[in-house]
């Protein structure tokens, strides 16, 4: 945050600036996340800033505030979500820099020792009678190179510490990559994740000339009831419905929290009649399950997911894709929800 929201934040008004950015968010129907939070903590904070000129901007538009349009204001506006990008390219770059470290490393050490055992070799083809003086250069050499190697050998305790630190460097760099890329609330992939992971299963599908499928899975009425029974056991909800798609969606497929309650799952090389046989097992999983509130176990009923999928053809875009698989979705849930419907074939979609 900046610092006169951090400044804020720590004097007598910082409960009624929270307050008024948990209430302007209801106001909104904003989920109150972590992240979103602190957006509307800056908003609520700083009403001439950009950030609040842009959010203003679509308030007035009609556009509803959702889960990945606040991940993109952020990413925009907040300095920290910037940051933390930065924090994984720089990862990224590190690791690789390092593995090419390590590789010079083995090769230089390799290079000493066959140089050393070449020069061994010549000293012992050597005679005293044709080569005394070459011979005494030699073993000279020899003397030193041995020197030399003891050296590297010092050094190469000092690197082997080093790239065990390295390593566990890396190691700590992958766990901030992984973290970043995973929702927190229900520990499936995120959507920067999704949109990532989307991206690359279709590259691999036109270089390997196979199909995949995508799938969209939305949780029915699960506004009402979040309504009716409040945020705590709305998120209860959504991690009993991520734990089942998580299992179905295992790797190499990717499962992923796509959005509020809505989910997706990446089927590379798989066709859409194996993706409707998993989709309908994730429908009837979650529907025979009767719901309980943890505290009282009182009864909470029992909940329904409506879904669809899209199977790609050879070239299509991540983009026609997902808009291929979100209209199968809503077609699902206009003919009554509780179902699993294809997309249509890109040429009736073209004709529509």
């Amino acid at each position: 945050m900046s610092v006169d929201v951090q400044t804020a934040l720590r004097s007598p008004k910082s409960y009624e600036l929270a307050r008024t950015a948990l209430e302007v968010m209801e106001a909104h129907q904003v989920w109150p996340t972590v992240r979103n939070f602190e957006l509307w903590v800056h908003y609520v904070a700083e009403k001439e800033s950009p950030l609040a000129q842009e959010i203003d901007r679509l308030l007035a538009a009609g556009e509803a505030i959702t889960e990945t349009m606040g991940e993109a204001l952020a990413a925009q506006f907040l300095p920290e979500a910037k940051l933390n990008g930065d924090i994984l390219e720089a990862g990224d770059v590190l690791s690789k820099e390092l593995q090419s470290v390590t590789a010079a490393i083995g090769a230089a050490q390799r290079s000493s020792e066959e140089y050393g055992q070449e020069l061994a070799i010549a000293s012992g083809r050597l005679t005293e009678d044709d080569a005394n003086t070459v011979k005494s250069v030699v073993e000279d050499l020899t003397v030193a190179t041995r020197k030399v190697q003891g050296e590297n050998a010092v050094l190469e305790g000092q690197l082997a510490e080093t790239t065990a630190e390295l390593g566990r460097l890396r190691e700590s760099l992958d766990q901030v990559r992984r973290d970043a890329m995973t929702d927190g609330l229900t520990n499936l992939a995120n959507r920067k994740a999704f949109d990532e992971g989307l991206e690359h299963a279709c590259e691999i599908a036109d270089a390997a000339g196979e199909g995949m499928t995508l799938a969209i899975i939305d949780i029915d009425h699960f506004k009402g009831f979040n309504d009716a029974w409040g945020h705590q056991i709305g998120d209860q909800v959504l991690r009993y419905v991520a734990s089942v798609i998580g299992r179905m969606g295992a790797h190499p497929r990717m499962a992923a929290r796509y959005g509020g309650e809505e989910f997706a799952i990446i089927f590379p090389t798989e066709h859409g009649r194996t993706a409707k046989a998993v989709l309908e097992e994730i429908r009837e999983e979650v529907s025979s399950r009767s719901l309980k509130r943890r505290s009282t176990n009182e009864d909470l009923g029992t909940i329904t997911v409506s879904a669809g999928y899209a199977e790609r053809i050879a070239g299509e875009g991540a983009m026609s894709l997902v808009e291929r698989a979100d209209a199968a979705l809503y077609a699902s849930k206009h003919a009554g929800r509780n179902r699993t419907t294809a997309a249509q074939p890109m040429a009736a979609v073209a004709a529509a």
